[in-house]
């Protein structure tokens, strides 16, 4: 038979048509957890792109991509390697990415090989697109007292620049608090820190560690996260160990006008907005950050969780993300976490 040049067209649309449709149709759904493994995970979207990150220990990894849910295929790169002998060589815990006023910044918390030097600390970038220039260091970030921190997250409301971490009150472990501050830069802490939530609940204080010369009762609150919906401000936390299978996720939410210092303006839920289930065979869910489809019409919530009990703090972890809903007050509504291997239909592009 003999192909014209009209035929030969029609073909190849024909063949571009149906590899189109198969690749659009493996994107429209996806099953939990997004990856392997992953500890601490974040992600923000900017431009049309999701920048991804986890804790590594002693480097920090950027992934890049369109679909959060194909982190699998994204593009990495790892910015940032601990140098050896320093306050911030070792324990590189959740980083987060921020574009904030033009530049880029990366939040972490480090130490120089003890967990009680843990600090908060930045690197800037200048370029548009975090995947190229150079990453500077900017030194560490603490208000005046300069006590351990961890977990910091960067947010602006009402124009205001403002930095949220869990720290100890003192100089000794025992007890994980939040602390909020405002900053005068994006690398500096204005003023003091002022406390705002302490583990008192009961969903709160589980997890005991134990050594053979001072065992402690270590009570914790960590990992929060600024989140609003309309006119409420809510900030979304991690209560309990996370070496327990009841790590989980509290919520406070912010009832003054405008004074996010004021500590008697942040009231705490009784219960928790996510908890392990045993339905669905997810556990220790938690430290978490939320995130807005491509549409931007839907809000969604990546966190980490262990597919087994006891599985603990370690690799175990991996991320997973679902969509969140609203209440008629504007509440956040999560469930329960959802099993893995139950399809998703993907952030809505």
């Amino acid at each position: 038979m003999k192909i014209n040049n009209s035929m030969l067209k029609q073909t190849l649309l024909l063949i571009l048509f149906c590899i189109g449709s198969n690749t659009v149709s493996a994107q429209q759904t996806f099953t939990n957890p997004i990856l392997d493994y992953g500890a601490d995970p974040y992600s923000t979207y900017h431009n049309g792109y999701y920048y991804y990150t986890h804790t590594m220990q002693n480097q920090i990894v950027l992934w890049k991509t369109k679909n959060l849910a194909d982190l699998k295929n994204a593009e990495r790169k790892t910015i940032w390697i601990a140098p050896k002998n320093t306050q911030y060589s070792s324990e590189v815990w959740a980083p987060e990415f921020h574009f904030i006023k033009g530049k880029w910044y990366v939040y972490f918390a480090a130490d120089n090989g003890s967990n009680n030097s843990h600090r908060m600390y930045a690197l800037e970038n200048s370029s548009k697109n975090p995947m190229e220039g150079e990453w500077i260091f900017k030194g560490k970030i603490a208000s005046q007292t300069d006590k351990w921190a961890i977990d910091g997250n960067v947010f602006t409301y009402k124009k205001q620049l403002y930095m949220i971490w869990a720290g100890w009150e003192g100089d000794t472990n025992g007890q994980q608090n939040i602390y909020i501050a405002k900053m005068k830069t994006p690398t500096q802490i204005d003023g003091e820190r002022v406390l705002i939530s302490s583990p008192t609940n009961s969903w709160e204080l589980y997890g005991a560690l134990h050594d053979d010369v001072n065992p402690a009762q270590v009570n914790v609150n960590e990992g929060p996260q600024f989140l609003t919906h309309k006119k409420k401000v809510f900030i979304v936390f991690s209560a309990s160990g996370c070496w327990t299978d009841n790590y989980s996720l509290g919520l406070l939410t912010f009832t003054g006008k405008n004074n996010l210092l004021d500590p008697s303006a942040w009231v705490k839920t009784d219960k928790p907005i996510l908890e392990q289930s045993d339905k669905t065979k997810v556990y220790a869910p938690g430290h978490n950050s939320f995130f807005k489809s491509p549409n931007g019409k839907e809000d969604w919530i990546l966190y980490h969780a262990n597919s087994n009990p006891g599985d603990g703090c370690g690799v175990k972890r991996s991320p997973r993300m679902q969509q969140i809903k609203w209440d008629k007050n504007g509440n956040p509504v999560i469930g329960n976490p959802i099993s893995e291997g139950v399809s998703l239909a993907i952030p809505t592009m």
